[in-house]
Formats: structure tokens, C-alpha cells, sequence
């Protein structure tokens, strides 16, 4: 494979990031490089993509990727200009991502689950020219496209088009033109928005050699992939670490991906496991532990898994050891970040310890601070701090979260960590009071106002809970206007009311009614004792 370097242990520290980025061209475009690649290497009619509406080979994508950038140069799109994605997982998202990377636009993938005023806020923050999205999706849409000036263009994917332009046609109609734009490794090639401690969507903002750098330094060395694999990513492609496991990573090899649009439910996974040869595996510890007590589950003679990954959150180690026992692969379970685009520290094959995040890769370097930024002794807590080549270079429109995540060269994770004796990373928790719920951050204070928009509610807090399998959950503490109204049937009533305002996975998984909440002498809750209530629990 062109521009893939071997990470090895003998690149200094100080220098691992700059040898890294020095193996890709300066003058490079991820989409033509990638895809050139695998027709070069004689894979034009293999298979690339497979989704519920069939295979679809190398050389169609290469095909489609070009009728989309010559779509979007009908539509006057200029390079460096905005288009968001809010798109199901088939083929028409590697086409409309990989279209606008090679034509020099920017791609803004978002989250599927969000609401409508989180996509008011990135449709006006990205100031996107074109919105392409899918047809089960538009509804949310609906009552934004005449309040953003910026936006120009809607492309609807599917069949229904709500008075729109269909993908498809648009796709059939143009002439798939071998177009590249003339960008270099540095250029903006799209950012992925991700949520701090505000709960406020941030546009990271990643570059062209991102892309390559994260299948050279993470996939090649710890996955060992190969055009005969056949993978499945649980995580989505909006999310980072979908985004590598389902596209960047089998397409520098030739693989082929499984595409899934509807929810990765156990029981649709069992049954895309026993109709498809997956080979590699990737999920977030959530679903593994699903997955572990569903009857659906395939038996391991069902299944030809060589490898299976987790990151998100931190694996217990009840999961994976069930998992091995079960399938006879461990899981490589690691870290990474929507800033950093994809896993810096994890578990390898044969070097599997349940319980922590592994050791670094080659190319990044890792370090543990206390709140003065000072570095802790070994065995102490701290916060993380990565540096490597693959971190977004800013989040975009907001200078005070740049300045206060991006420190020079070093990233701030916001995870604690503390390393053990054998020089395993071992996760804390989080420096904030955000919650991570199958891998997507959750802000307690979010819930909490919507917890609190309802007439019963008195006020309340939301923190962090452990499930019976270890994982983190939301768990509601409400005291109530009228204490006699406590029951089973408003604790239903509360969490669809938190599910009609956000994002579903935010609701609350427990509520607990309380008379009255810990409070400090100047009112504050003391959402601390809440959580110890958990840990003790």
C-alpha cells in the first residue's frame, strides 16, 4: 500500500508525530489516493460496500464518488465550502464523503440521533451550502431549511424526497468526471462535531493526512487487515471511530464493509453475523454485553470472527473475559477520541490485559498530569494528554475550547488514567461531571433541565450509575412538587418526557424520587454524593 509507513518502536518520542506525517505527500487528497489504490491493484470489480441494497464494488464507488463531485460542481459548490451529512449507513455516505473530499470540499458528517435544535446549531455554526440527508432523517430538517441563509441545496437520499432532489438521480445523471482537487495533506477535509463539558456541539476540524495517519499508525500495526477481510462496525459512520472501522481502514486494504442503516439492535447483528463471513468486529462495550445475554446470539461456530475491538468507553472486564470464552477472540479494547479521529492506546492481539486500555502506539506520546499541568509520579491519577499527528487542528468558531483542549503539540482527553506496574493504561473516569453512554458523551445538566421542564418536578440531578454489566448509565435524582404523586407510572412518564426533548440514549435509565437533595450551605448540589451512593452501590 502506498503511503503506509511501519510504525515501529525505534521513532523517538519527540519526533513520532513528525516522521509519521512526513510518509504522506505533502500535495495528497485522501479520496483519489484511496480509491486509485485499490483500482490499481486490480480491485474494480471487488467488492467494496454491501448494504440492503446490494454489493458494490470498487470500481462503482470510484464511479459514484466522481458523479458526485461532478454533481456537486453543477450546484456551483466551491472548494472549501461546507455540506453537511446526515445520513443512514449506505452506500450514498462513503459517495457523498468520499465525493466532496476529492472535490476539495469539506464533509460534515453528523450524528443521526440528534435533535432538531442540534442540527439548527450545525446547519448556522458549519454554515453549510448543501445538506444531504436521508429520507427517514429529513423530518427533523423540515423546519430549518428556510431559517438557515447559508444553505442553498438539499439532497435527499431514499425514496421519498420531500419536494427535493434524489441522490440517486442526481448520481445517474452525471458524468463521472476523474476530477481532483489540488489539495495538500494540511488541507480541511471535514470535522466531526463532538460535545464538551457544556453539553454545546464542537466542530473538530481534521485534515487530509488524518485519514491515512490513523490507518498507519493504529489499523496496520494492531489489526493486521487484509483485502480478504469482511467487517462490521456496530459504531456508526458519523461517529470517529466508525468512520476508521468501516470505511478509512478496509478501503486502504481492499476489504470489503457490511453496511447496516437501521439500529445495530443484537438481534439485526446476530442476523447480519450469520448471513455475512465478518471477519473483524468492532462495537462499544454497550453492545458487547447485549449481545453476550441475547438469544439471538450466534454460537461460535456461527460465526468467523478473527478480531473484535471496543472503544467508547472503558470494557469491564466481566465482558471481555465472557466474550473470549465464548468466541475464542479477545477484544482490543482501547481509547481513542473524535480529536485525536480515531484509537492512540489500546490492547493488541496476544497482549490482551482486561481491565485497561493497553499502552500506546507508535507515533503518539502519552503523558499524565495533575491540575497544574505538572506530570504525576508513576501509579498516581491524572489527566491524560496525547500528542500525535492525527489531532484536529482546532474546534471550529471557538477559540476558548481550542485553546483550553489543544496545548501546542498535546491534546487534552479530558479522561483521568493512572498506569500500572506492568505500564498498562488504566482508566479513572472523566475530569468533568459529563457522562459517556455507549460511547457518546452525555451532559448531566441537559437531562436535568429537561427533567425539570416537567409541571411535577421540583428540581433534580443526573449522575453517572453503573448497570449490572458495569457500564455507565444516567441515573435521575427528583425531588417532586407534591411527594404523594411518586410512582412507577410517573417514572415512565418522566423518561419518555426527557425522550420527546433529546436524544433518546440521554434519558435517564433509573429515576430515584427523593424528599430532598445534598446541598452545599450556599445551595449547590453535591451531585459528588450522588455519584459515591453509585460507586458504593
Amino acid at each position: 500500500m502506498a503511503h503506509v509507513a511501519e510504525a515501529t518502536a525505534s521513532v523517538p518520542p519527540s519526533g513520532g508525530a513528525r516522521a509519521a506525517i512526513a510518509t504522506i505527500p505533502r500535495d495528497y487528497n485522501f479520496a483519489a489516493d484511496v480509491l486509485r489504490r485499490n483500482l490499481a491493484a486490480g480491485r474494480a470489480g471487488k467488492p467494496a460496500f454491501i448494504d440492503p441494497r446490494g454489493t458494490w464494488s470498487y470500481g462503482q464507488l470510484a464511479e459514484r464518488v466522481d458523479q458526485f463531485g461532478a454533481v456537486l460542481r453543477s450546484l456551483g459548490l466551491r472548494r472549501e465550502e461546507r455540506i453537511l451529512l446526515c445520513m443512514l449507513d449506505t452506500i450514498d455516505w462513503p459517495t457523498a464523503f468520499l465525493g466532496a473530499l476529492k472535490a476539495g470540499v469539506v464533509a460534515v458528517p453528523v450524528n443521526t440521533l440528534m435533535t432538531e435544535d442540534d442540527y439548527r446549531f450545525m446547519l448556522t455554526d458549519s454554515r453549510a451550502r448543501l445538506l444531504v440527508v436521508s429520507d427517514m432523517l429529513y423530518p427533523r430538517f423540515a423546519n430549518l431549511i428556510g431559517e438557515c441563509p447559508d444553505l442553498a441545496h438539499v439532497i435527499v437520499s431514499g425514496e421519498n424526497v420531500h419536494g427535493h432532489a434524489r441522490f440517486e438521480d442526481l448520481i445517474a445523471a452525471a458524468k463521472a468526471d476523474d476530477v481532483t482537487a489540488l489539495t495538500t495533506r494540511d488541507d480541511i477535509a471535514f470535522w466531526l462535531y463532538t460535545s464538551g463539558s457544556t453539553g454545546k456541539p464542537k466542530g473538530a476540524v481534521h485534515v487530509h493526512a488524518d485519514l491515512a495517519l490513523t490507518y498507519n499508525l493504529y489499523a496496520a500495526p494492531t489489526l493486521g487487515l487484509t483485502d480478504n477481510d469482511v467487517v462490521y462496525s456496530v459504531a456508526k459512520l458519523f461517529f470517529a471511530y466508525g468512520l476508521g472501522n468501516a470505511m478509512t481502514f478496509p478501503m486502504s486494504v481492499g476489504a470489503t464493509t457490511i453496511l447496516l442503516p437501521g439500529r445495530p439492535t443484537p438481534d439485526a447483528v446476530a442476523a447480519l453475523l450469520k448471513a455475512h463471513p465478518v471477519t473483524v468486529f468492532y462495537a462499544v462495550p454497550t453492545f458487547y454485553a447485549a449481545f453476550l445475554v441475547s438469544p439471538a446470539a450466534p454460537q461460535r461456530s456461527e460465526v468467523k470472527l478473527r478480531c473484535c475491538v471496543s472503544a467508547g468507553e472503558a470494557l469491564p472486564i466481566d465482558v471481555g473475559r465472557r466474550w473470549s470464552e465464548r468466541y475464542g477472540v479477545d477484544i482490543l479494547d482501547g481509547i481513542g477520541s473524535t480529536e485525536m479521529l480515531h484509537i492512540f492506546l489500546t490492547n493488541r492481539p496476544g497482549d490482551v490485559k482486561y481491565g485497561t486500555s493497553g499502552k500506546p502506539l507508535a507515533g503518539y506520546d502519552l503523558k499524565i498530569v495533575d491540575d497544574d499541568g505538572a506530570e504525576v509520579e508513576p501509579g498516581e491519577m491524572g489527566e491524560l494528554l496525547v500528542r500525535g499527528p492525527t489531532s484536529a487542528i482546532m474546534y471550529w468558531n471557538n477559540r476558548a475550547q481550542s485553546r483550553s483542549t489543544f496545548l501546542g503539540e498535546w491534546t487534552r482527553s479530558g479522561d483521568k488514567y493512572q498506569v500500572d506496574e506492568d505500564g498498562y493504561y488504566v482508566y479513572c473516569g472523566r475530569r468533568d461531571d459529563m457522562l459517556k453512554v455507549s460511547g457518546l458523551y452525555v451532559s448531566p445538566f441537559e437531562v436535568e433541565g429537561a427533567l425539570q421542564s416537567h409541571a411535577e418536578v421540583l428540581e433534580c440531578a443526573v449522575v453517572a450509575w453503573l448497570d449490572g454489566d458495569g457500564l455507565v448509565k444516567p441515573k435521575a435524582f427528583v425531588v417532586l412538587k407534591a411527594a404523594d404523586k411518586a410512582c412507577d407510572d410517573l417514572v415512565r412518564v418522566l423518561q419518555e418526557h426527557v425522550k420527546q426533548q433529546l436524544a433518546p440514549y440521554k434519558y435517564p435509565r433509573w429515576i430515584e424520587f427523593r424528599a430532598d437533595l445534598p446541598k452545599t450551605a450556599t445551595g449547590k448540589i453535591q451531585r459528588f454524593k450522588l455519584r459515591a451512593e453509585g460507586e458504593a452501590h
